[in-house]
């Protein structure tokens, strides 16, 4: 791969032509005007030190040098390196409620769009932050461990689909377990679980889980998407066709509001309630800005490493022979007839 960092500089190019013209325009008149002193032949007997390869030879060094200063200025950058870096952030770990509940509609276009639409824009304000996923429902599971590729992040992210996992349920517990075993060993850094989900069908030992984590510095914040009056669950995404129990009646699904703060106070987090608007991703946000801050060492993978030393070193070469080449033949030299 290969690649200029600032090619505006590239159009400098444009000079070098310019100084050919100039220089063969310059060389064409000053052999018109020796050319009015006489027969050139005799004229150049007479000047056994002018030497005209020499002058070329000076002018395609500077013409050369030029050429590769205009390079240096533009950055070529090709090849790939590894940087450990040093990154200011925190760890947080996103469980995602994936059951059948999260396809109702109360939230539009549906509860688990919504809340991979929050992730999505969360994500994109991460900057030295670290983050992983977990999805859950009647059991929990890792989706991305803990990392600082945001692009790995989102694209695990758009593949989150409620038949990941066949057990149904709500295990909050789980996830929260799952998550306090996710966090790099790194001390002194702010750590927050942030579970997303509706509260259906909850198993219970999500409370404990909460404060078992506030104990170890976790601070555990719930998202709870869906409304409280319910809504219906959509068959595989079907438009008219919803979810009945054995008896034939419409399943109703409803936020579990309550349960969702209990948690959320247990954990010594915030309990946040996602609706239409993006007001949740913001509050969020702020509360995660709260978190201390630690500096971690990455390493991360830089696709193109600049190179214009190499080409700075080579222009500064072309311009000492340009110096070292002189217009005149060297007395020293002037019965070799290596230049004419």
């Amino acid at each position: 791969m290969f690649r200029f960092g600032d090619s505006n500089y590239l159009y400098l190019l444009c000079i070098l032509p310019l100084l050919v013209l100039f220089y063969v325009y310059s060389n064409h008149k000053r052999r018109k005007r020796i050319q009015k002193y006489g027969d050139i032949n005799l004229l150049r007997s007479l000047m056994p030190d002018v030497s005209n390869i020499r002058m070329n030879l000076k002018f395609w060094l500077t013409f050369s040098a030029i050429g590769l200063i205009i390079l240096v200025l533009a950055r070529p950058q090709f090849g790939s390196k590894l940087e450990t870096v040093k990154r200011s952030g925190v760890e947080t770990i996103i469980a995602l409620d994936i059951s059948n509940s999260m396809l109702a509609q109360d939230v539009v276009p549906n509860r688990l769009d919504k809340s991979k639409k929050l992730i999505s824009k969360l994500v994109d304000s991460f900057t030295n932050d670290k983050v992983g996923m977990i999805v859950f429902a009647g059991q929990a599971f890792t989706q991305l461990p803990i990392t600082t590729d945001y692009i790995s992040a989102k694209m695990f992210l758009d593949a989150i689909d409620p038949s990941l996992i066949v057990s149904q349920g709500t295990n909050i517990g789980g996830a929260i377990d799952l998550a306090m075993k996710s966090f790099t060993p790194k001390e002194d850094i702010g750590r927050a679980i942030i579970i997303i989900t509706d509260g259906e069908n909850h198993e219970g030992g999500a409370e404990e889980a909460a404060k078992v984590a506030a104990g170890k510095g976790m601070q555990v914040y719930v998202l709870g998407v869906g409304s409280s009056e319910g809504s219906p669950i959509l068959v595989n995404g079907k438009t008219n066709e919803f979810r009945k129990d054995r008896d034939g009646n419409v399943i109703m699904t409803h936020l579990n509001e309550q349960m969702c703060q209990s948690i959320a106070q247990a954990g010594n987090g915030v309990y946040i309630r996602v609706d239409n608007s993006n007001s949740a991703q913001r509050i969020l946000q702020k509360e995660i800005d709260k978190l201390a801050k630690a500096d971690v060492e990455t390493t991360v993978f830089t696709e193109f490493d600049e190179q214009f030393m190499v080409v700075a070193w080579i222009a500064l070469i072309v311009l000492l022979l340009e110096m070292l080449v002189l217009e005149r033949k060297n007395p020293l030299f002037k019965n070799i007839r290596l230049f004419h």
